[in-house]
Formats: C-alpha cells, sequence, structure tokens
C-alpha cells in the first residue's frame, strides 16, 4: 500500500520513548505556535496515490501531504483511516498529525518517470492540504510548482483560508496547467460551525477566499457540505448559505448531505448526543442501515435547494445555461471532484488539453 512509509511497526527498533513507532519516523514535536498539537514528521516512500480502478472517483491520483486533521471536524469520514496508526479516531486524529516532510522531493521524482501520463491528480480528497501544519511546513508550494512544472493538472478542495498565501503560484499555475479550487463551507452559522469544525477558519473567511480567488481570475466551486438533517436543512439556513455563497462569486455549487462513516459516525454521534439530544433519534432512523441518506432525503433536499438556486442566480451555467439540480449521496461521494465551473477548459496559452469533462461532478 502506499502508506507503508508510516505503517506502524511496533518492533522499530527506533521507537521513540512510549510512542508507537512510525516507519519513516524523524521525530515528534511540538512547537507553542500550535498549541495541543504533535507533528510526527516522517520520510515517505511515495507522494502520489493511485485511485484504485474499480472507484468511482473522477480522478486517477491523490496527494496527502498531512495525515489527521487539525480542523477536528466532528463528522469527517477520514477518522477512521487514523486507525491504521493505531491512533484513535477522535482527539488523535485532531492532534497527532503525520507530516511527510519530504513530499515535495519525491513528488518530483516521481512527477519525472518516462511512464507519468500527466493525469488529474486532487488534493484535499481526505485530509485537508491547508490545515494548520502547513503554515509550519509550506509543503503545498513545492507540490504546484511541480505539478505545474510536470504539466499535470489539479484540483485543490479546502476549508483553509492558509491557500490565499498561493494565490500568485496558483495563477502562474493556472497559465499552464488546468487547474481546479473549491472550498468547502458546512454552515453559515458561526456558533454551529464552531462547534461542529472549531478547527477551520470562520465561514466568512472561507468565502473571503472565494472573492479573492475570483478577482485573482481563478474559478473557484463551493461545496455546501455536508448538509445536516434538522441542523442546517432548513430553507431559512439554505437560503442563507447560498446566498453568500453567490455573493462571493463562485463559479459552482455542490450539495452533499452527511453522511457517517464507521469512526466517523461515533464521533458524530457522540457529539449530537450532548448537543442536540432531541435529534439523535432521527439520526439513528437516517443512518440506521447504511451511511448514507436515503434516497427519499436527498429528493427531499434536492426540492428545497432548487428554487434557492435560482433565487440567487446559481442555477445558470456560464453562458446562462441551466444546470441540472441533484443532491449528491451515493457511495463514493465523501471523495469528490470540484463543481462543474471550477475547471478551466484549457490553460490559457497553453497546449494542455481540455479537462475530460468526466472529471466534474454534477452541480446544483
Amino acid at each position: 500500500m502506499r502508506w507503508d512509509a508510516q505503517r506502524l511497526d511496533l518492533d522499530e527498533p527506533g521507537a521513540l520513548p512510549g510512542m508507537p513507532s512510525i516507519r519513516g519516523l524523524l521525530r515528534s514535536v511540538q512547537v507553542p505556535e500550535f498549541p495541543g498539537l504533535t507533528f510526527h514528521e516522517v520520510r515517505s516512500k511515495s507522494a502520489l496515490n493511485r485511485v484504485p480502478g474499480e472507484s468511482a472517483m473522477p480522478f486517477p491520483w491523490t496527494i496527502n501531504p498531512y495525515r489527521g486533521c487539525s480542523h477536528a471536524c466532528r463528522f469527517c469520514f477520514a477518522r477512521r483511516t487514523h486507525e491504521f496508526l493505531e491512533f484513535d479516531n477522535g482527539r488523535d486524529f485532531d492532534r497527532q498529525i503525520v507530516v511527510k516532510t519530504n513530499l515535495v522531493e519525491v513528488l518530483r521524482r516521481e512527477l519525472g518517470r518516462p511512464s507519468w501520463q500527466r493525469e488529474h491528480v486532487a488534493l484535499g480528497t481526505n485530509t485537508d492540504p491547508y490545515q494548520r501544519a502547513e503554515g509550519r511546513y509550506r509543503l503545498m508550494p513545492g507540490v504546484i510548482g511541480a505539478l505545474a512544472g510536470s504539466g499535470t493538472p489539479f484540483s485543490i478542495l479546502t476549508k483553509g483560508t492558509l491557500l490565499r498565501r498561493d494565490i500568485p503560484l496558483l495563477a502562474t499555475a493556472g497559465r499552464e496547467v488546468p487547474i481546479g479550487l473549491a472550498i468547502s463551507l458546512t454552515t453559515w452559522d458561526d456558533d454551529l460551525h464552531a462547534a461542529l469544525e472549531p478547527g477551520v477558519p470562520r465561514p466568512r473567511a472561507r468565502l473571503d477566499l472565494v472573492r479573492a480567488l475570483a478577482d485573482a481570475g481563478l474559478p473557484c466551486g463551493v461545496f455546501l457540505a455536508p448538509v445536516l438533517p434538522g441542523l442546517t436543512d432548513s430553507p431559512e439556513h439554505l437560503d442563507a448559505a447560498l446566498g453568500a455563497i453567490a455573493a462571493a462569486g463562485a463559479t459552482g455549487v455542490t450539495v452533499i448531505p452527511l453522511h457517517l462513516r464507521p469512526g466517523a459516525r461515533e464521533w458524530f454521534m457522540a457529539w449530537l448526543g450532548r448537543a442536540h439530544p432531541e435529534l439523535a433519534p432521527r439520526y439513528e432512523r437516517l443512518y440506521a442501515r447504511r451511511a448514507y441518506v436515503p434516497a427519499e432525503y436527498r429528493t427531499w433536499l434536492a426540492r428545497q435547494v432548487a428554487p434557492l438556486l435560482a433565487r440567487h442566480g446559481l442555477d445558470r451555467q456560464r453562458g446562462g445555461e441551466a444546470r441540472q439540480v441533484e443532491v449528491q449521496g451515493v457511495p463514493g461521494d465523501e471523495e469528490v471532484g470540484f463543481p462543474a465551473g471550477s475547471l478551466p477548459a484549457r490553460a490559457p496559452g497553453s497546449g494542455v488539453a481540455p479537462a475530460d469533462p468526466a472529471e466534474q461532478l454534477t452541480l446544483l
């Protein structure tokens, strides 16, 4: 597997005292600038992760600079992956962050191989590449430069406003290769945001980033995700969020209802039981048989969203063509492509072929 370089090996002779060992571990550090976080610096054998051939993902490759995520979203589907390192999927996922310190070096080597076909690479499909650790390790500028320099199209999904630092690099990259950018927004309510995703920048700050990207000539879509039944799916809440998204200049919106995989399910339901116990029975019914909401809920949500999209002018493609209304929520949507309109048809002034429409998910 691609994560062998960070696999636990309890017999590793170089294990740190009191710590499970991570193969390739250089050191584990805590610094005053990031209270409560431990960074486990590793040397990785690979940077590019091949998406399984049978997957429905609209991209064939991913890059994950970090494992674990200080955004601490209570619903994050990636929580279970921390168990592979013998960390727990709760606070350890939020606070024990694995950093691939040699990522850029390894990536450049992989991109330089004659066999590399310059297929679409996605970042942010598992943990966020612009979480707090990026402020210390600055891996993304090298990743962006390596991908663009090799002629490889790429996409970035993030909740991290640290991406603003790299807007000049992204603008340059966009002149060389097709790039996609998307910002994730769960709620427009600051109090609910603080409870659900305590390590994430405020909703307004993220939409300010969308505006900054638009002003720089970079198309940027928004994922309104996840929509939480009984918490963020009222017409009033959806209207406020979609209105703010439209005002920020987003080029597309995709709406995805909450899904609860093992690991995330236990962590989220424990929070729900404390914060909103009245909703717990409804969630138990909705997610009784699977991680995804029933089709009936997706249909209901689409009907709520459709008139709001029209009200805010989000139901039209560039040029005035109508968009199909569809709420995502089937297996595989937790690792998504990017809203239509978020990828340029061709990098200006380059010979790069247009992005494959199959790489773009249907947009609400």
